[in-house]
């Protein structure tokens, strides 16, 4: 370690790549982590009136003999009322574990369930997919596995007229697919992308955010980049649906965009952009373009209000800007282009005084993409640099060792630009921040701190 230490300290050019060559390890091993940090969950939709939750309707166990009685009532009773009530009983039971096991086990239950589902009584078809929905919820692959029958139901069903319907149908379908891979080997040929596709110009919020959700847990499966994303297959392809253009105009700013929806589909993006298939395609339809766009947004936002549920749309865009600009055909396509903004810069930083202030834990992302914005570019240095926007940066250096290994990082960035940058980095309280993080036990940090402190000495020697 030392020796090498000691070859640095020569002005010379191959010292400056060894330092540049280190740092691009240590991002290539920070965007991996990042892509493969995902959101696998499961959401669940109950909607009882206040009347059927009081005290009185407490969900209770079910046993074998219980359920065959209201399934029998469901699908032989004479009142309608009877057979959506045994519905609704059943569906109280299937909310615990013990209940949704015995019923996979039941002989003819899910038949009778699918056949509910396809009647030609949409009070008795709502209440049998909200039984198939609470058993979605479940976190046993088995019992994923024994809705299969539904599936095509659910898929068909998304083209219908009711948005409570098909916004049900989505959060099912998204449960299911997240918990079994057999699951998705069916819906895949069964035709979901297309039929998911088609949902997507639906005019009904609440539509588009279970639309969102059942993609984002379609996108997370482990054979998406090779299976669902490419363009190789148009039947289940998303990249060869209309899916990515419609996703980028979910994410314009401007007065339709909605929150939720746009959390939604930035989630998805990522996800997109992390499987590496096709990201120039996604520069190409104006990716960084769209979302350099929301981040200034989001930073007018911020400064408008104190809505803490900002930051949940500014982690999924902040990476997905990330991992675009680390593509080599950024260049190739005027990606830089599209973000050669100061503004850019400027936005940035608001974000982060707002993490600073109301979310630390999300300060890595924000640092991520400016070491990703300065890494290759004389131009974002300068405006670093114009904007006196080092002293801010400097003032994160306590937050945490992560936060100040990413500040060093980007600081390494300005400096490594030549004498120019380091003249006008060295003034201030640089020094003073350099020697407090040479006293710290975190070895990256220090490692880093001496780096910073070798291209000082290379480009400037009167340091």
């Amino acid at each position: 370690m030392w020796s090498r230490r000691q070859g640095r300290l020569r002005p010379t050019v191959c010292g400056v790549e060894e330092l540049r060559r280190r740092r691009r390890e240590q991002e290539a091993a920070l965007r991996k982590a990042r892509r493969e940090q995902q959101l696998v969950s499961k959401r669940l939709l109950r909607e009882d009136a206040p009347e059927e939750a009081g005290e009185g309707c407490v969900a209770a166990i079910l046993g074998e003999a219980e359920m065959q009685q209201f399934l029998r009532q469901a699908q032989r009773g004479t009142e309608e009322k009877e057979r959506e009530g045994a519905l609704l009983s059943l569906r109280r039971g299937l909310q615990h574990p013990e209940t949704q096991q015995t019923f996979i086990q039941l002989e003819g239950s899910m038949r009778t369930l699918v056949g509910l589902l396809t009647s030609n009584q949409a009070l008795l078809q709502l209440e049998a997919a909200r039984c198939l929905h609470e058993l979605s919820h479940s976190e046993q692959s088995t019992i994923a596995e024994a809705c299969l029958p539904a599936t095509s139901y659910l898929l068909t069903y998304l083209s219908g007229h009711s948005s409570d319907f098909i916004e049900l149908c989505l959060y099912t379908l998204g449960n299911l697919i997240v918990e079994s891979e057999a699951v998705r080997r069916q819906l895949l040929p069964q035709g979901i992308v297309p039929a998911l596709a088609a949902c997507i110009q639906s005019p009904h919020v609440a539509v588009l955010e279970a639309l969102g959700y059942a993609l984002s847990q379609l996108l997370q499966a482990k054979e998406a980049p090779e299976k669902i994303i490419p363009p190789a297959s148009a039947s289940s392809s998303i990249l060869a649906s209309t899916l990515p253009q419609h996703m980028l105009q979910m994410l314009q700013p401007g007065p339709k965009l909605n929150p939720g929806v746009a959390v939604e589909f930035a989630w998805c993006l990522h996800y997109i952009i992390c499987s590496q298939v096709s990201n120039p395609l996604l520069i190409g339809h104006g990716a960084l373009s769209t979302l350099g766009l929301l981040l200034l947004d989001l930073a007018g936002a911020v400064q408008r209000t104190e809505d803490a549920g900002l930051e949940l749309l500014a982690c999924p865009v902040l990476r997905c800007l990330s991992n675009l600009l680390t593509e080599a055909a950024v260049e190739t396509v005027g990606g830089q282009m599209q973000l050669r903004d100061e503004r850019v810069v400027a936005a940035l930083f608001i974000l982060l005084q707002f993490f600073f202030q109301k979310q630390p834990s999300l300060l890595p992302e924000g640092l991520w993409l400016l070491n990703n914005l300065t890494a290759n570019s004389p131009s974002f240095c300068t405006s670093l640099l114009s904007l006196d926007l080092i002293e801010p940066l400097l003032q994160l250096l306590p937050v945490s060792n992560v936060v100040s290994v990413m500040v060093l990082t980007v600081l390494c960035n300005v400096a490594e630009k030549g004498p120019a940058y380091c003249q006008r980095l060295w003034p201030g309280s640089l020094l003073p921040a350099l020697l407090h993080t040479l006293a710290f036990s975190d070895t990256e940090v220090v490692g880093q701190s001496l780096e910073l402190l070798h291209l000082l000495f290379l480009y400037q020697p009167e340091v």
